[in-house]
């Protein structure tokens, strides 16, 4: 019987192996504050400047899936919240070199921003990725034409509306029918925007990470 512990490799989909390289790093190098940050632990700080160590970031199997899914559609335009250390970012920016188009992306920590760009230039990726420092919330109002592909991982906050839903609010205009939205967090109001049919997509919730929400805007 196998053990079920067992893990076997992901396999990439993306052959640059200098690419692969700095992903296979961040991945050894992920780690988590001692209480587990503020998703797992809503005790701790909730404030993004606290966790400047911390690269928060998509899995393996989340990033193959949005490579894949980018090539396949031949996505040219694409938009994460947030960048953090640039995980997602090199998957979204291996497609778009491949396929000649850019990813743009937001976030708020200077030093994140910082790390994600030396990752990104290491990968040689960087000529590929506009980093938008600040609140998503101002930075990712005009994305400068149709958008393919969005990934939606943003921080917890406190306010009534998380900062997920507020930035699908913004983002969903401007996405063109056939883009794809992914969501890391399942945030319940994000889920309930989304899976409103009066928005305009349609969703389904993936076992990968704990739940992953892929959602195709079809109107």
């Amino acid at each position: 019987m196998q053990n079920e512990s067992f893990r076997s490799p992901v396999q990439s989909p993306i052959r640059d192996t200098r690419v692969q390289t700095v992903i296979e790093r961040l991945e050894a190098e992920r780690r988590r504050p001692r209480g587990g940050g503020p998703r797992i632990n809503p005790a701790e700080s909730r404030n993004p400047y606290d966790y400047a160590e911390y690269g928060f970031s998509i899995h393996p199997e989340q990033g193959n899936l949005i490579y894949l899914l980018c090539r396949g559609m031949r996505a040219v335009r694409v938009v994460e919240f947030a960048t953090s250390v640039g995980m997602s970012t090199l998957y979204f920016a291996a497609a778009m070199r491949d396929n000649g188009g850019k990813v743009i992306g937001s976030e708020l920590v200077p030093e994140k921003i910082a790390a994600a760009k030396s990752n990104l230039t290491e990968a040689r990726l960087a000529d590929y990725v506009e980093i938008r420092e600040g609140d998503a919330r101002q930075t990712l109002r005009e994305l400068g034409g149709p958008v393919d592909f969005v990934l939606i991982d943003g921080w917890p906050n406190d306010e009534a509306s998380s900062l997920a839903r507020q930035v699908i609010e913004i983002v969903a205009p401007q996405i063109r029918t056939g883009g794809y939205v992914m969501n890391d967090n399942a945030e319940p109001d994000f889920l309930e925007y989304i899976r409103d049919p009066v928005n305009g997509f349609i969703s389904m919730t993936l076992p990968i990470k704990n739940g992953t929400e892929l959602s195709l805007k079809v109107g």
